[in-house]
């Protein structure tokens, strides 16, 4: 009986920190590359300090840290509100019912064949001859966050990547090239989307409807975009709402495919 009361205290141990470790990586997905790391690193320490005072049984400290913890929370919901936004859209999202994208988020699982790669180097070849040309575009990658909320407010396709197909689809007498294009996998899977636009007062006044409606659904979820200006032909990538720094276009590509594993 001994045996098997710490058999099953194993068990549930065992499974207590696998699901804290699934926590702790979509929460890490979530702040990679934003400000908000150092933030979630901060917490993270704090947090190791406190169990240690506990531990230590060091009753002045603990309480201090303890109670500074516990008014922290309304702070950390405030400063994180955007990433929990995020981390509800995933864990909601209808996408995750499926077998493709739920193996997304354990790659070790993956089968071979199972999932489709993004041609990143087509898009990035549209977006450079749309930039030659100064045709405005709105590309939305999808990553793990449901985009069905967007996809409704367009037209339905499923079509592959290709470069001619992107660069008909923003042509300026296309009657699709009005609205963003959204990119699933290999496929584009909807033109002509209404994107929400961010209310964000420090996006530059240079920036238009294009680049404030980029901002709006990565603010929103954890899609890329791309964005080639009308006015200047220059691309911009948006990524956690925002503006992504890139010296050409071949750094721009890898940073794509990095944020699309």
């Amino acid at each position: 009986m001994d045996f098997l009361n710490f058999l099953d205290f194993s068990v549930t141990d065992i499974i207590d920190i696998f699901l804290v470790a699934i926590l702790m990586y979509y929460v890490y997905q979530l702040v990679r590359g934003t400000v908000a790391i150092n933030i979630f690193i901060g917490i993270v320490i704090v947090w190791a300090f406190w169990k240690l005072t506990e531990v230590l049984d060091m009753k002045m400290i603990s309480s201090m840290v303890g109670g500074f913890m516990q008014v922290g929370l309304i702070a950390l919901i405030i400063v994180f509100q955007q990433e929990i936004r995020k981390f509800l859209l995933m864990v909601g999202s209808t996408n995750l019912a499926s077998k493709r994208n739920f193996l997304k988020h354990f790659k070790f699982l993956k089968e071979d064949g199972l999932t489709i790669g993004t041609n990143v180097d087509a898009i990035i070849s549209a977006c450079e001859r749309m930039g030659s040309t100064k045709t405005g575009a709105l590309i939305i990658i999808g990553r793990n966050n449901s985009l069905d909320f967007v996809k409704s407010t367009g037209d339905k396709m499923y079509i592959e990547i290709t470069q001619p197909i992107l660069e008909s689809i923003f042509y300026k007498n296309s009657p699709l090239h009005d609205g963003a294009a959204v990119i699933e996998d290999n496929f584009i899977v909807a033109t002509r989307v209404i994107l929400p636009v961010s209310n964000e007062r420090s996006i530059p006044l240079r920036f238009g409807l294009r680049h404030r409606a980029a901002v709006g659904i990565t603010e929103k979820t954890d899609a890329l975009a791309i964005i080639v200006s009308e006015e200047t032909g220059l691309i911009s990538y948006i990524k956690n709402g925002e503006f992504v720094l890139y010296k050409d276009l071949e750094e721009l590509s890898s940073l794509i495919k990095s944020d699309l594993l």
